[in-house]
């Protein structure tokens, strides 16, 4: 079975699907993986590399698409124009695995099963123990909660620590981190390296002690959190009351704080605004909100996707692609997460999917022309396929 790996084609994107590191896992599997050239470079992967691992490179793209499974980092609703141009290369049969954003673009998937392909999509992964080593997200957020302080740092006109010099004592900076995911939690253990003060909020107050491990304070809002986390441990959106709660209670926060780093973001839906205009407002001169949720429209209420821009003395940062500006370590991380979903798909070195397997079922979108993803179907308002092993009178009832 021939598995190729395509050069990224969204715009910025610098990410690549594998790492030489993981081709020799592939190769004694029984797969030949095919590289598009140059696929690697932006992430700092030259060619000769893969090839000294046993990869054959392409000279065009075409040569990838004749392979049996496409990885990708952006694949069908993560690559929306770009992505459009390589719909038509595509074949009944073959299987598509990568980031794919079905719940919020759901007919990017449609699109993909009327072609006959099995299309994968990562960020469905359950959160489960056994698929702690494929989950995505979580490393991708490892990655942009790093970045993210950085970024941070550069615009605030502060040092982050205190310094005792000649020319006196300098004051820490104080960060307040909104969100202790894997973001969250990385933001925090990255802006007490720099040694800043920092504190963190989160919906869910069983996180505190992760938080305090890392040295910073929990903050705690007297607001009922329940239901905030759904089954598959992705965050529940919450009502408009228990948001306009929770912001007046930040306010008090925020007006002595240099940098807030936002993390709210519910998988297919707008990011909750959490911070007002009017609360950006309370800011103290000079302070800067990272708005991690920028993608999805923003925690923020000023934020703009992609920009910088300025609220009177405060500066909002709205990237919405962080972990591709590490790209090395993004695709090392990336890499081993779908090179190990891939492995568990394979058998003989062939594809053989098992659908009472719960990280088979709940990533897998399309097959045989249909989506069968349950909450997909739903979001296009189709019928939801029966479960897998349920009988015709099961299915009718």
């Amino acid at each position: 079975m021939i598995v190729g790996v395509l050069k990224e084609s969204f715009p910025g994107e610098q990410r690549v699907a594998l790492v030489p590191a993981v081709l020799p896992s592939l190769i004694k599997a029984g797969l030949e993986v095919r590289l598009e050239a140059g696929a690697g470079a932006p992430a700092g992967y030259p060619d000769d590399l893969y090839a000294a691992k046993g990869a054959r490179i392409a000279q065009n793209r075409s040569q990838v698409f004749s392979a049996d499974v496409l990885l990708s980092v952006r694949a069908a609703g993560a690559n929306p124009e770009a992505g459009k141009a390589d719909l038509e290369h595509l074949r009944a049969g073959q299987s598509l695995i990568g980031m794919a954003d079905p719940l919020g673009a759901p007919k990017a998937a449609r699109e993909m099963a009327r072609k006959g392909v099995t299309l994968f999509a990562l960020e469905l992964m359950p959160r489960i123990t056994r698929a702690q080593s494929m989950d995505v997200l979580s490393a991708m957020a490892t990655v942009a909660g790093y970045r993210a302080v950085l970024l941070g740092a550069i615009a605030l006109p502060k040092m982050f620590p205190m310094l005792m010099t000649a020319a006196g004592t300098l004051s820490p900076a104080k960060v307040f981190i909104l969100g202790a995911g894997v973001a969250g939690l990385q933001a925090i253990a990255t802006a007490r390296r720099l040694g800043a003060v920092v504190s963190a909020y989160d919906v869910r107050s069983a996180v505190k002690e992760q938080v305090q491990s890392l040295g910073a304070k929990f903050v705690e809002f007297d607001l009922d959190a329940a239901g905030a986390e759904d089954r598959g441990g992705y965050a529940r959106q919450m009502d408009e009351e228990f948001y306009r709660k929770q912001r007046e209670m930040m306010a008090r926060v925020l007006a002595e704080t240099d940098l807030v780093v936002t993390t709210a973001a519910v998988p297919g839906k707008k990011a909750p605004t959490l911070l007002t205009k009017e609360m950006v407002a309370g800011m103290p001169v000079g302070s800067v909100v990272m708005d991690l949720a920028a993608e999805r429209g923003g925690n923020c209420e000023l934020t703009q996707p992609g920009k910088t821009v300025t609220e009177g003395n405060v500066t909002i940062l709205g990237p919405t692609n962080l972990p591709s500006e590490v790209p090395y370590h993004a695709s090392q991380m990336y890499a081993k997460n779908i090179t190990t979903f891939l492995l568990h798909l394979v058998s003989d070195g062939q594809l053989k999917l098992d659908l009472t397997d719960e990280i088979t079922r709940d990533t897998l979108v399309a097959r045989d022309g249909n989506i069968v993803h349950p909450q997909v179907c739903d979001l296009l308002g189709i019928e939801r396929p029966a479960p897998a092993g349920a009988t015709p009178e099961e299915t009718s009832e």
